[in-house]
């Protein structure tokens, strides 16, 4: 009885701590029924026996987008079947790529689907004792996993590959790595009383472009390992610290640094990622007004509310002479340190130490109340106002409609920026969330086993010197489209302006950044080319539609739901791959691939093919799946679409032929088992790989368009430029790098 059922909350709002050591929560043995046709193992569990093995993590520079592979291996150390819930949290913009499931002895990715529809054919597999993986959108930032079940002995590996843009900390770039105490604890309560020498195995390590541009690496939480190979530089991480740091010093400049990294498939918008790193030029300070809001209320007590005193100090250490500050702390009652603010003095700085020290954690939530008291009266000129605002918990005093309390802020908030932390999982994450996008700042994600000093002093410390404010772009020469940040945003001391956006034309276009400084405006252009079609940097894509889907989803949050918002986060999850509430990413044995496959192609595609197939039996492990009220409703939609497609007045003659496809530009023809592209030559050179292998994915991904064409069917052969893909039962199993990007070239 093997399964693992794996769920994925969005991928915008969470902490930006890799958190690659994931937890493991033991489940009770909940009893499931038995098939008729397949032995029966019933659960008979009585305490936990998965325990992790390992936990290996491998981040790759490339162009400041970081590539993640995380590969985790579980076993079951007990006498009985074994079930478990396995937390992986993602960072804060990760761009999910896909899940791999090892399944006799193979790792096996999966695709998108319908999420009703994965999720019925998972429970189908399940009841069948067979290894499927689901991954899900729950929201905000986390993967859970339910072990189910692994036998006694067993082994199970799980590899998720994720992409983000690497962020810049003053003069280096930072890699963040929390590594998490749970591998003791997990150890404690899984494998009782071993051999340090069988503790869980952890390792992370960071590979980057060995050039001028990257100094040395160093870390302030472990000891580093550092080899060159080639035109690579390879660090490994060494030492036993909870939270890993890595620091990759940039070479400095006094002229502003914009890069554009562009993917642009043909007939359809390009795809940019847009980057401002300001010059490393002296400007005067600006002079802050920063609030601390703490929340003290009953839940706070123990481990948080020791790590909020600790955060608070942590502010106030980043404070400069010419700043103020104000410590707010609220329970059922909202109390101040002042009644306004006070000059960050030396004296005024011991004597706010002092007060945090003496917080204590007791009564109810005024969230309410302790905004409006950090809302008070306006900035004066020439000032910058911040609010750090820390809370665990749902409004449980004075305003408790988190409509009404997001409304109210965002009347009172003027030109203050507010940066919202959520700690631990009883809070209002939607209200937390909120505050930060209306207050043009970020929302932190605080886990259980995370430090609220880190999370605090981390965004503090970048909170010292706004370089510039209200930084908008433009382009002369292309539109740029649906962008994210899509408003005006800030860059502080260390900081880059990172944007994703759709691209419309091609060619020479002209950036410029604008924004204000205490010492005036300023402008900075820079003359960047814009390709028409280009295969290179897929991954954009997928960054981009995750931004979007975050921001779409957010919206939905704000003013509730509607068609076309839903409508476009089901078409970006099904285009790009991400998990979203309406789709999934399935993970099955590649036998039953051609069942599903053929299955999701019928759905699909018009014409009388599609009813016979949706017609046809199907193999047993799939046969419960097809008719769940999801296929019944496929079957009815691809007959009607069948009707449509026969009597449309533009469909031509070849084209109503049953054994006949257009999918963009392309026509196919079915020759015997084969869909062939009509514009194929026999001169052309074709690349044979297998269906559903390693390659097979390896080239979607390098060519995105090729998902709709291979959705026809596992045999296919689709002209490129210069070559052909062909697809079946035979070919290449893995690719490697150099032919992959030959291929890609040929395209």
């Amino acid at each position: 009885m093997r399964s693992l059922l794996i769920s994925l909350l969005s991928l915008l709002v969470a902490p930006s701590m890799i958190e690659a050591q994931g937890t493991l929560i033991p489940r009770p043995c909940v009893m499931r029924p038995c098939p008729m046709d397949a032995p029966c193992f019933p659960c008979a569990q009585q305490a936990p026996s998965i325990f992790k093995q390992s936990s290996h993590v491998k981040a790759d520079l490339v162009d400041r987008v970081l590539r993640y592979e995380v590969t985790e291996t579980f076993i079951n150390r007990g006498s009985r079947v074994g079930e478990a819930d396995y937390i992986f949290p993602l960072p804060r913009g990760a761009a999910f790529q896909d899940l791999k499931l090892s399944i006799d002895g193979q790792l096996v990715s999966g695709e998108t689907m319908n999420a009703s529809q994965a999720r019925a054919i998972y429970e189908d597999i399940v009841r069948r004792q067979r290894d499927p993986a689901l991954v899900e959108w729950m929201g905000y930032g986390m993967l859970r996993a339910r072990i189910f079940p692994i036998a006694p002995g067993e082994e199970k590996k799980v590899v998720v590959r994720f992409q983000m843009v690497a962020e810049r900390e003053g003069d280096a770039l930072r890699v963040d790595y929390f590594q998490g105490k749970q591998s003791q604890q997990n150890w404690l309560a899984f494998a009782g009383n071993r051999d340090d020498d069988d503790r869980p195995r952890a390792s992370f390590t960071l590979t980057y472009p060995s050039d001028q541009m990257y100094g040395r690496p160093y870390s302030p939480t472990h000891s580093l390992s550092t080899s060159t190979r080639g035109s690579r530089r390879e660090v490994k991480a060494e030492g036993n610290a909870s939270e890993v740091t890595l620091l990759i010093p940039l070479r400095k400049s006094n002229e502003p640094a914009i890069s554009v990294l562009t993917y642009a498939p043909r007939n359809e918008d390009g795809f940019a990622l847009i980057t401002l790193s300001p010059p490393s030029v002296a400007t005067r300070v600006t002079p802050r007004d920063v609030t601390l809001v703490l929340d003290v209320s009953g839940s706070m007590s123990g481990v948080k509310i020791r790590q909020a005193r600790d955060a608070g100090k942590q502010v106030l250490a980043t404070l400069n002479a010419s700043d103020r500050f104000k410590l707010i702390d609220f329970s059922t009652e909202v109390r101040t340190f002042r009644d306004d603010f006070v000059r960050a003095t030396r004296e005024n700085v011991a004597e706010g130490s002092r007060y945090l020290e003496s917080l204590d954690a007791s009564g109810s939530t005024n969230i309410s109340g302790a905004l409006d008291a950090a809302l008070e009266g306006d900035v004066p000129s020439g000032r910058l106002g911040l609010v750090l605002f820390v809370t665990d918990g749902e409004p449980t005093i004075g305003e408790r409609n988190p409509e009404s309390i997001a409304s109210r802020v965002n009347r009172l908030r003027g030109d203050r920026r507010i940066f919202s932390f959520g700690v631990g999982a009883d809070l209002n994450a939607a209200l937390v969330e909120r505050l930060a996008v209306e207050g043009k700042g970020t929302a932190q994600f605080v886990r259980p086993d995370e430090s609220v000093e880190r999370a605090v002093s981390i965004v503090a410390s970048r909170l010292t010197n706004p370089v510039i404010t209200n930084v908008r772009v433009s382009a002369d020469g292309v539109r740029l489209l649906k962008r994210h940040p899509s408003e005006a945003t800030d860059i502080f001391a260390g900081q880059d302006y990172v944007l994703l956006a759709r691209y419309d034309g091609s060619g020479s276009a002209r950036l410029r950044f604008e924004g204000k400084t205490v010492n005036g405006p300023v402008s900075w252009t820079s003359r960047v080319e814009f390709p028409g079609s280009s295969r290179e940097n897929p991954y954009i894509a997928r960054l981009w539609a995750t931004q979007r889907i975050g921001y779409l989803s957010a919206e939905k949050r704000k003013g509730g739901s509607s068609r076309e918002i839903d409508d476009e986060i089901r078409q970006l999850g099904e285009k790009y791959a991400i998990p979203t509430e309406f789709t999934s990413y399935l993970v099955v044995e590649p036998a039953m691939r051609r069942d599903l496959q053929l299955r999701a192609n019928a759905v699909a595609a018009p014409g009388a093919a599609a009813t016979k197939i949706l017609d046809a039996p199907v193999s047993a492990s799939v046969s419960a799946a097809v008719r769940a009220p999801e296929f019944e409703a496929a079957r009815e939609a691809a007959k009607q679409r069948a009707v449509t497609s026969l009597n449309a007045a533009d469909e031509t003659d070849q084209l109503k032929k049953e054994n006949t496809r257009r999918v963009g530009s392309r026509v196919f023809a079915l020759r015997g088992e084969t869909w062939t592209d009509l514009r194929r030559t026999e001169s052309t050179r074709a690349v044979k790989v297998k269906s559903f292998s390693e390659a097979y994915f390896k080239i979607i991904d390098a060519i995105p368009e090729l998902r709709e064409v291979f959705a026809l069917g596992d045999k296919i052969l689709v002209m490129g430029r210069e070559i052909a893909i062909e697809t079946g039962q035979t070919g290449m199993d893995t690719i490697s790098d150099s032919e992959l990007k030959r291929i890609q070239s040929g395209w």
